[in-house]
């Protein structure tokens, strides 16, 4: 289980407060206003921001001291965060071992990731020869070779058409969630939040509600969520 033990973030004038758990094998969607906090939780989770006060438990172990390249999490940004030189199998080699000396083991696991995301035949294609769909499917592949317990999603997605991103949604239920991860999703829409996550979470008013069960949440939203949702 990953928890946020009284977590307090803060940048400037802006503060956001965590004080809640997200289990195992589990999705869990992080839904709320612009601005108010999603992804910077996400970057306090994988390490990008030093909180200001709490604990960040993953099962046993304190994650606040860890550097964020040896947390056991995979993060996909909004960007892809591609890098243009490398080639997309080198970009998905890179969640295996990110010397890139892969043995004949670790390139069939990136061949397999990337004909799972509908990219056999693209594996020598660097990202600029790639769409913005193809970049993100790339970066999912990426994530699926990492085999890290707790997958962060920022919104990866939203450049790829409906059925696409629901393909993509889908893939990550199928092979992430099912394999037992941790994985926590921000987005705007409770569309893709009651399609793949089991649990959601409001992210308004400095706060960081406790995850109950999707469907529930938007069927009665609270407050602050009603007034989002409009």
């Amino acid at each position: 289980m990953l928890r946020c033990k009284a977590l307090v973030l803060q940048l400037g004038s802006f503060s956001l407060c965590a004080d809640v758990s997200f289990a195992q094998g589990q999705a869990t969607a992080l839904i709320g206003p612009s601005g108010a906090g999603k992804s910077t939780l996400l970057a306090a989770i994988a390490g990008f921001l030093m909180p200001a006060s709490g604990q960040l438990m993953w099962d046993d172990n304190d994650l606040m001291g860890t550097a964020p390249g040896t947390r056991p999490i995979s993060m996909l940004f909004q960007d892809n965060n591609l890098f243009p030189h490398l080639s997309a199998a080198q970009n998905v080699g890179l969640g295996l071992r990110p010397n890139l000396r892969l043995d004949r083991g670790d390139e069939a696991k990136v061949a397999a990731a990337l004909a799972d995301v509908g990219l056999d035949g693209f594996a020598d294609r660097r990202p600029a020869a790639l769409s913005g769909g193809q970049q993100s499917r790339v970066a999912l592949a990426r994530v699926l070779v990492a085999n890290r317990p707790i997958v962060l999603l920022d919104e990866p997605f939203e450049a790829l058409g409906p059925a696409l991103k629901d393909d993509m949604l889908d893939l990550v239920k199928s092979k992430l969630v099912a394999a037992g991860k941790t994985v926590i999703m921000v987005t705007h829409d409770p569309a893709n939040a009651r399609r793949i996550a089991d649990m959601a979470a409001v992210v308004a008013e400095g706060e960081v509600t406790a995850p109950v069960a999707t469907d529930a949440l938007f069927d009665k939203p609270p407050a602050a969520l009603k007034a989002y949702l409009g």
